[in-house]
């Protein structure tokens, strides 16, 4: 079964763009293939936060443009596959999110499995190892950066952290994110998710394993639902990322 209705998983925006900071949203798309018939679900819940991270994308592109800096989205809803999960995972392809039931997702075979991770999870997953690939053979060291969002209630709990500084064992830049932070917003370490939750999958598989500063950046969806938020945002995200950066330039 070809999947590939929206051509290939990853597309690569600003390809040249001169910043160290290579940005990475796995959640860009709600996309759900034709053939997988709306996974089942209804119109709203195919367009709803389960699907995708709303606003992340928008806000991503205005960071890429005011860093000058590449960003990979991946092109197909996280339901088919979520591309921060290994296929071992079964969250990688869940057959319940949060509340709602996902019925193109139940009792998928072994078979069906490995066709959403041939065509989706493994080569999204080497573009970006090819790109980071090929930025390692300039002068400057990559920095790895991945941009989400959250739901501001999950099971009805209310969220009041609006940024969510997410690392593995390296702390480098979240230290440094978290401790410049300015006050006029609440910015808190793994926070809605944390390692624990199985989140940073993609940090560890290219950040962590290269050696490069890395951290994932979580915005309240509900801050970043219209254009007007996503700018604010981006601005924040991006003086917050520069400022650390420099002060990590010794760590």
């Amino acid at each position: 079964m070809n999947l590939l209705d929206n051509g290939a998983a990853a597309q690569i925006i600003n390809e040249n763009g001169t910043s160290p900071i290579i940005l990475v949203c796995e959640h860009a798309s709600a996309h759900i293939p034709a053939v997988l018939n709306g996974l089942g679900l209804d119109e709203g819940d195919q367009t709803a936060h389960i699907a995708y991270d709303i606003g992340a994308e928008a806000m991503a592109r205005k960071m890429a443009d005011q860093l000058d800096a590449p960003l990979i989205v991946q092109k197909y809803s996280r339901l088919v596959y979520d591309c921060n999960r290994p296929p071992e995972n079964p969250s990688a392809m869940p057959e319940k999110s949060e509340t709602t039931a996902i019925p193109g997702n139940v009792g998928l075979s072994a078979a069906q499995k490995s066709e959403r991770a041939e065509q989706i999870y493994r080569p999204f997953h080497q573009a970006v190892s090819d790109f980071l690939d090929q930025r390692a053979q300039g002068d400057v060291e990559p920095v790895f950066v991945t941009i989400h969002s959250f739901t501001a209630t999950y099971f009805g709990k209310p969220r009041s952290v609006e940024l969510g500084v997410l690392h593995d064992v390296d702390t480098r830049l979240g230290d440094a994110m978290l401790e410049h932070a300015p006050g006029d917003y609440i910015a808190r370490r793994n926070d809605p998710y944390g390692p624990e939750d199985g989140v940073t999958h993609t940090l560890n598989l290219h950040g962590g394993a290269r050696g490069l500063k890395n951290v994932m950046l979580e915005v309240r969806n509900d801050l970043i639902a219209d254009a007007a938020g996503q700018t604010v945002w981006a601005a924040r995200l991006t003086s917050l990322l520069m400022r650390s950066l420099a002060l990590t330039k010794s760590r």
